[in-house]
């Protein structure tokens, strides 16, 4: 409190203009408050918050609400965001680090707690530029936070908890496995106890007395494996932290799961780690969940006792645990070492599907982080995964990696190419016709350079076997093969399209219902689908070619002899020679283009599709140096040398006009597609190629940008200091393609790239059989035969594009399946990628 009325004594002395203050005193004499255009001063928005909604009566807009902190440069002030403006958080229109206007407010009293209410931003609209606001700012943390008067000493108003007091914690922005917030303890060391192990039990005698009369004595055990977060709140549900992570736990006779619950978690789960040791009382026991992931264990060569669990509680009884310090860990304690079952990529193929295995590897490939819908029952929640490539030496072959998040937040949002990536628990699935991968389960973990210091399997005969490896390369080789973000799937579909696919894997949809799927997608959220139709147009998209960033900074090359673990990672300096044969490996990725726009003979815009899809109605078309508001005014703007700001721009698309005008050979059209584009009811223009779609190469320069670029929106701002500009990709170009509907009511374009060099991440593992690079083929194989090979420079034996177009004939009136891969990428952009198209010939009714 002592903080807080220091605070105050300092905001008293404040005197420059302060929109937020001026707003809150107006709020004290009306309910709510209109403002007109010329008194909404911007202000930028620095946090975002979302929490599990209370409940009301009547229908429920959302199962989760959000508080937004606001600046003006002057004052912070967290406001509640009234639940009617929730899509705009949805879509990623309502984002950190920009500016909003809000236009009307109100001042909300809890009527139910003295001393508490909170603005609640009922209108708002969005700017699509960056943050002047912030600009002006240095330092946001010390700018005083706002609160009406007499509620100074209000502990929520100050606290890093919801304004809706019935909720005490916050959950990740964009998924529920994540901690989030200041509630969640980390590694504070462990205190040197003296510990009465002499009556303790051992994990064999539970098992064995579970049913019978028994008196809980004291555990002593070590954690080997640990699970991600489960988060379980809803409606209705009178627990304040509704949190649950299970362990695996060993002594000297056999294993048994653990099960931390509720306000424990906050307490104890970044605290509890692989090899931690914890002397526990006060537990209870309780027969097994049986419907639950496990990880595999035959490495450990130790019994496991699966019908029954130690449940830790918070109270009734109240669990009492100690982290045992690691110098205090006796040898007669008998306690296992941990084991690991390390696989080097030339064994993947032998593993059995489903089968466990860790692998340590060089990250070559980072994809951006999407989302994908749980089908689970209660509040709406989504899980966050990316696509990795590692190498570790042992094969051609990267290891392709679907990691999923594994509540280790700061880990996956830092992986990026040239660290090495340890996961543990990894499954193995296996594809026809593709080379096999690993998804991640509930039990994996992983580890990045920065973060292997003191993990148990830096001593693995595997790890320092790759450790050795890595010191042979040359890092500046290996950069050339480097790429972050951009449009990545895998596995690709498979040869033959059948009903009993359409119906377990890939829902084939009416085009009314890909309306639907368009129109409720939310940001970065990934859905495959497949469509009946033919396609009407095809036209090749030039994409200029742009010049190589100057000023680069020189890196230092790592010293050979530096180990894997917890090194920092520094790149050597380039020649101009090298950075262009590093450009020429990598021909198929695309650069930016700032002249775009949109060929309007072929394309119109769906109002109702672009009103459902915008973030407070922005126009989806924008030429470069021109942006919309959401009030439809154009209004100029200054370009700007940020590379962030480039790769973030909204609305910006990559969709080129050919460069040649006079020259009619790089499209085709069906011959009774004018006609038919005059009938059509909808014509669905969500594709074309956005900047967020192309792969870059990753430089050390940019590393920061490039995260964040390739990472979700945060939940707060912070500065973010940039190269000139990035380093451009190249890449020939793409095709936009319009498929029409089956019964001919409505067309939708799309984008596809082919993959035109092996270097490309998109080409491994993928089928590369032999074909005539007609444009069906090609739309069908995803690829140029054959594939480029930058290390002898064959580019010139790929097809040129008017030649693939010269082919396209035989597309008039053909019946094909296309399978669209559809991803929200922000505001009012969505991709619709073109990730297989199947002739009727490649289809069955099975």
């Amino acid at each position: 409190m002592e903080d807080n009325s220091s605070s105050s004594s300092v905001v008293s002395g404040v005197t420059q203009a302060s929109f937020l203050q001026r707003t809150l005193e107006r709020l004290s004499s009306t309910q709510s408050l209109k403002l007109k255009t010329e008194e909404a001063a911007p202000v930028a928005v620095i946090a975002l918050q979302r929490y599990l909604s209370e409940q009301t009566e009547g229908q429920q807009l959302d199962s989760y609400s959000y508080d937004v902190t606001v600046t003006d440069g002057v004052w912070r002030a967290k406001c509640f965001l009234h639940p009617s403006l929730n899509h705009l958080v949805h879509s990623n229109s309502l984002k950190t680090g920009s500016d909003i206007s809000i236009t009307q407010c109100s001042f909300v009293y809890n009527e139910r707690r003295l001393g508490h209410g909170y603005i609640c931003i009922e209108q708002l609209r969005c700017a699509a530029k960056r943050s002047a606001v912030l600009a002006r700012v240095n330092t946001v943390s010390s700018l005083p936070m706002l609160v009406k008067q007499g509620m100074e000493r209000s502990v929520v108003l100050q606290s890093d908890v919801p304004l809706q007091v019935s909720r005490k914690h916050y959950l990740s922005l964009w998924n529920n496995d994540d901690p989030e917030g200041d509630i969640w303890m980390s590694g504070s060391p462990s205190a040197d106890t003296v510990l009465d192990v002499s009556k303790v039990t051992l994990l064999s005698s539970l098992d064995s007395s579970f049913k019978n009369t028994w008196k809980p004595l004291p555990l002593l055990v070590k954690i080997i494996h640990k699970s991600r977060l489960r988060y379980y709140g809803k409606f209705g549900l009178k627990i304040d932290y509704p949190y649950q992570a299970y362990f695996e736990v060993a002594d000297q006779s056999g294993t048994m799961s653990l099960v931390l619950w509720n306000e424990l978690c906050p307490e104890f789960y970044q605290r509890l780690n692989v090899g931690t040791v914890l002397y526990l009382q006060n537990y209870t026991l309780k027969q097994s969940y049986s419907n639950r992931s496990r990880p595999q264990m035959d490495h450990h060569r130790m019994k496991t006792f699966n019908s029954v669990e130690i449940c830790l509680n918070p109270r009734n009884p109240a669990s009492v645990i100690t982290v045992v310090s690691p110098k205090s860990i006796l040898p007669q304690w008998g306690l296992p070492d941990i084991s690991y079952q390390f696989t080097a990529r030339s064994e993947l193929e032998k593993l059995a599907n489903n089968s466990a295995c860790d692998i340590i590897g060089l990250v070559t490939f980072v994809g951006r982080v999407e989302r994908v819908k749980s089908k689970g029952k209660g509040p709406e929640k989504y899980w966050t995964y990316r696509w990795v490539h590692a190498v570790d030496g042992t094969s051609d072959h990267p290891f392709i990696l679907e990691l999923f998040s594994t509540s280790q937040a700061e880990i996956f949002s830092h992986i990026c190419p040239m660290t090495y990536l340890v996961c543990t628990q990894m499954r193995v699935c296996h594809v026809e016709g593709s080379l096999p991968y690993l998804t991640s389960s509930c039990e994996t973990e992983t580890f990045i350079t920065g973060y292997h210091k003191g993990q148990p399997y830096v001593n693995d005969p595997r790890v320092k076997s790759f450790i050795q490896w890595t010191k042979t390369l040359k890092d500046n080789v290996v950069l050339q093969k480097t790429a972050v973000g951009g449009y990545y799937r895998y596995p690709r579909p498979p040869a033959m399209f059948t009903q009993s696919m359409a119906d377990a894997q890939v829902p084939l949809v009416a085009a009314a219902d890909l309306k639907r799927e368009l129109e409720t997608l939310q940001y970065r959220e990934h859905k495959k689908l497949a469509i009946q139709g033919q396609i009407a147009a095809v036209q090749y998209m030039e994409t200029p070619k742009t010049p190589e960033p100057q000023g680069l900074k020189d890196k230092e090359v790592p010293s050979a002899s530096t180990d894997v673990c917890d090194q920092t990672v520094t790149y050597p300096s380039h020649s101009s020679t090298t950075k262009q044969t590093f450009v020429e490996s990598l021909t198929s990725h695309c650069t930016d283009s700032s002249s775009e726009s949109r060929r309007k003979r072929r394309i119109q815009i769906s109002k109702t599709t672009q009103s459902s899809l915008n973030c407070g109605n922005i126009p989806a078309k924008r030429n470069a140096g021109r942006k919309n508001t959401n009030e439809g005014e154009e209004q100029a703007e200054e370009e700007s040398n940020s590379a962030f700001e480039e790769v973030q721009q909204v609305g910006l698309s990559l969709q080129a006009e050919n460069p040649n005008p006079d020259s009619n050979d790089l499209s085709w059209e069906s011959s009774s597609w004018v006609r038919q584009q005059q009938e059509v009811s909808e014509h669905l223009c969500q594709g074309g190629l956005w900047q967020d779609s192309i792969c870059r190469r990753f430089t050390l320069d940019e590393k920061n940008v490039l995260l964040q670029w390739s990472n979700l929106q945060p939940t707060r701002w912070t500065p973010l200091r940039t190269a000139d500009t990035l380093s451009p990709v190249l890449c020939p170009g793409y095709y936009h393609v319009t498929i029409l509907g089956i019964n001919k009511q409505i067309a939708v374009d799309a984008a596809y790239i082919p993959v035109v060099s092996s270097s490309e991440p998109q080409a491994v593992g993928l089928p590369q059989d032999p074909h005539g690079n007609t444009m069906l083929s090609c739309l069908s194989s995803g690829f140029l035969c054959s594939l480029s090979n930058t290390a002898n420079n064959s580019e010139e034996t790929l097809p040129r594009p008017e030649e693939i177009l010269a082919t396209a004939s035989e597309l008039e009136d053909t019946h094909v399946v296309c399978i669209l891969d559809l991803c929200h990428l922000g505001g009012d952009k969505v991709e619709v990628m073109i990730s297989k198209v199947y002739r009727l010939t490649e289809v069955s009714l099975d």
